[in-house]
This record gives structure tokens, sequence and C-alpha cells, in this order.
């Protein structure tokens, strides 16, 4: 028996456009959700080495759940490449100034760390309100309880 490998017209054709409303969702159960949509992994053609993974547009990540004290506890980095250049950030803080990066940030760290997880993170979609400008795509709304 042959490995069905699908052609990459047959990929593009095969995309779909997925909904996540993210309000009073835990921040790491979402972006795992989300992530496999991403990657494509709930497709019977699903393969590591292709990316047959959807489109993922969320909603209200304004409105993630973060347990215990994570939001003064949790710590983001980030370096300007100068001495002295690092910056510490609370989940809170990141928050408050960019309200969908928490979502994006968690979710881009779940796809793999190559060339095929960037491409992949370029169709994912966050908004920190319920609107959005992808009415066009139709998307159809994903019951996260399924996931877990």
């Amino acid at each position: 028996m042959k490995t069905f490998l699908p052609k990459a017209e047959e990929i593009e054709a095969g995309r779909g456009w997925h909904l996540v409303d993210a309000s009073g969702q835990t921040l790491g159960r979402l972006a795992s959700a989300v992530a496999q949509l991403l990657m494509g992994k709930r497709k019977p053609s699903w393969a590591p080495h292709l990316d047959v993974g959807d489109y993922v547009i969320v909603v209200n990540s304004r409105e993630v759940v973060l347990t215990g004290k994570k939001w003064d506890d949790k710590k983001y980095y980030s370096h300007s490449g100068y001495p002295g250049g690092l910056r510490e950030r609370t989940a809170r803080q990141l928050a408050q100034k960019h309200p969908g990066w928490l979502v994006w940030l968690a979710t881009k760290r779940m796809l793999p760390r190559n060339k095929l997880g960037r491409k992949m993170a370029k169709r994912l979609k966050v908004y920190p309100g319920p609107d959005h400008p992808h009415g066009a795509q139709v998307p159809k709304p994903v019951d996260l309880k399924e996931f877990f």
C-alpha cells in the first residue's frame, strides 16, 4: 500500500477557515487546539513534512483566562541585542499593551520551530474584540470541547 501524499493544489483547495472564540478559555488549552488546526493534525492527509493546516481566526482574545497567579508571575522576556537590553514583562503588562499577543505567542510556540512553522503562523489571525474582517471567507465556528 502506498502512502497518500496530496499535491500542492489539493492542499490549497482543502484549506478551510475556522473561528475560535477565546472568551473564558484557558490560554494553554486554547493555544494547543488552535495549533492543531493550524498544523492540520486532525486531517487524514496530515504529514509532518507538509503544511496541510487551515486558517484560524481567534476573536475575544482579550478575555482569555490564566489560572493561579500567572497574571503576575508569568514573565515574557525580550532582548534588544544591546548590553543591558533584556526586558521583562508580566502577562498582565503584555495583555494591557497588546491584548492579542498572549494568544499569538502561546500558539506560535506550539508550532514547529522551522520554515514550516513560520508559514503556519502566518495563517493565524488574532483579534482582541468580537469583530474581524474575514467575513467573506465564511469561517466555521469551532467548539473547543471536542479537543479536550
